[in-house]
């Protein structure tokens, strides 16, 4: 087993980052599965409904993101500096306030789920729908938090593998489910969203009842000590994740609203299409920034910045891979990727094809702003994660899809993410400069 003390080369660095990056894309094809089944054998307008519902829903489960990042990077210091029992008290705190924060915001997303939905300018048969699948899928919000978090901590754990084998099982879950309630039951929309929770109790559950055993991973529930401290210090830690996933539904939403005006129900069902592959592939960037950030939390704690230069370099070279094969991968593939979804209508094909071709050229940016936010989070330097994170997700994404499409209309929506992705790199870069001295990784 790989230890996070351990001293990583290439090979060992995606080794053990490896069940992260496979963790990440299978949570972020539950939506991808859902849309399918609902594209193809439900219609259009119930998978335009799944499209301004599940942003809401992945701002909610947010909250696990943070913790789960912020914790890690928290409890991974602390491991370095040979402080075990406090990292276990740390950690089961935190379980126990993310499954109270989950089951608090189920219950405020299910109240105001319908004036959220008439805001995004939902109405008649698509506001039904949107609340049939909202309604469902929010009862499982407190196992959609715990499923965020524990793939962040099962890192931190030094077993990704066994993280990535609980995420395969809810993922498979979700496939057979979806096709099951979908495509035998014909139980349509609420089909998919009930396969969606189901599988998200799976994926959350199951390691809850891992860490509450004898398990032979440093980390095990025990009893938890109230540490106001350090929940602040992971809730800062985790913030830049926070405002990321908030900024990224915020920004979904905003996307909705333009292309409801500039395109109509079609630019709504194209924009899910492209928010399914983006998911997919920044889930790769991401996977790899959660499963290499105890690595770097651990050699700063311990003070090992030799190690700690070695990783950010090799980190930069990985991304820079990864960002050349998405585009790569992205543009060729913008035509199959559209017939999957969207083949029965060929306006709709052709809008979604043209917006995946645009795309593309932000995954040659958006992997080096992730890491960067990432790579601070795990210095425990929350400030700096957060501006990051913010000027990424929120300040340039927002200026970039309310100028843009004044100026390009409809290919200005599908262009915003590239010109919000560029301008963040070069923020990003500056961050990096100006705090080299401070944290010794050049």
């Amino acid at each position: 087993m790989i230890q996070l003390s351990d001293h990583f080369d290439f090979k060992k660095l995606l080794r053990y980052t490896f069940p992260s990056i496979i963790m990440l894309i299978f949570t972020s094809i539950y939506s991808v599965v859902d849309g399918f089944f609902v594209s193809n054998f439900v219609g259009k307008t119930p998978f335009a409904a799944l499209n301004l519902v599940y942003p809401i829903v992945m701002l909610l489960g947010s909250v696990g993101f943070m913790f789960g990042t912020g914790g890690s990077a928290l409890i991974a210091k602390t491991m370095g500096q040979n402080q075990q029992r406090e990292a276990n008290e740390i950690f089961s705190l935190l379980i126990w306030v993310s499954l109270a924060c989950g089951m608090v915001l189920g219950v405020l997303g299910t109240i105001f789920l319908r004036p959220i939905a008439i805001f995004l300018g939902a109405e008649g048969e698509l506001l039904e729908q949107c609340l049939i699948y909202g309604r469902i899928v929010l009862m499982a919000v407190p196992s959609y938090i715990l499923q965020y978090e524990f793939q962040c901590l099962f890192s931190v754990a030094e077993n990704p593998r066994l993280g990535l084998h609980f995420t395969l099982l809810a993922g498979i879950t979700n496939m057979v489910l979806d096709a099951l309630f979908v495509m035998v039951f014909h139980w349509g929309l609420a089909g998919a969203a009930a396969a969606t929770s189901l599988s998200q109790c799976v994926g959350g559950v199951l390691p809850l009842i891992y860490f509450a055993r004898r398990n032979p991973s440093p980390l095990r529930l025990v009893r938890p000590k109230w540490d106001f401290k350090s929940l602040t210090k992971v809730c800062s830690n985790g913030v830049s994740e926070l405002l990321s996933n908030i900024s990224m539904s915020f920004v979904s939403v905003l996307y909705n609203f333009q292309l409801l005006h500039y395109a109509g129900e079609n630019g709504v069902a194209a924009y899910g299409v492209l928010m399914y592959v983006g998911f997919i592939f920044l889930s790769i960037f991401i996977g790899y920034s959660v499963g290499v950030a105890p690595v770097i939390s651990y050699h700063f704690g311990a003070q090992c910045l030799t190690e700690l230069r070695s990783l950010f370099r090799k980190s930069l070279v990985i991304i820079s891979f990864f960002a050349l094969t998405m585009f790569s991968a992205a543009l060729l593939l913008a035509k199959p990727l559209a017939l999957l979804f969207v083949a029965y209508d060929p306006e709709l094909l052709d809008m979604t094809a043209r917006g995946l071709q645009i795309l593309s050229f932000s995954f040659l940016f958006i992997g080096f702003a992730t890491f960067s936010s990432a790579f601070f989070t795990a210095l425990n330097d929350g400030k700096v994660s957060a501006c990051i994170s913010s000027l990424r997700t929120l300040v340039f994404q927002v200026a970039a899809v309310l100028i843009l499409p004044f100026l390009f209309q409809l290919d200005g929506i599908w262009a915003a993410n590239v010109a919000a992705e560029a301008m963040a790199v070069i923020a990003a870069g500056f961050f990096l400069l100006a705090n080299r001295k401070k944290y010794h990784y050049f």
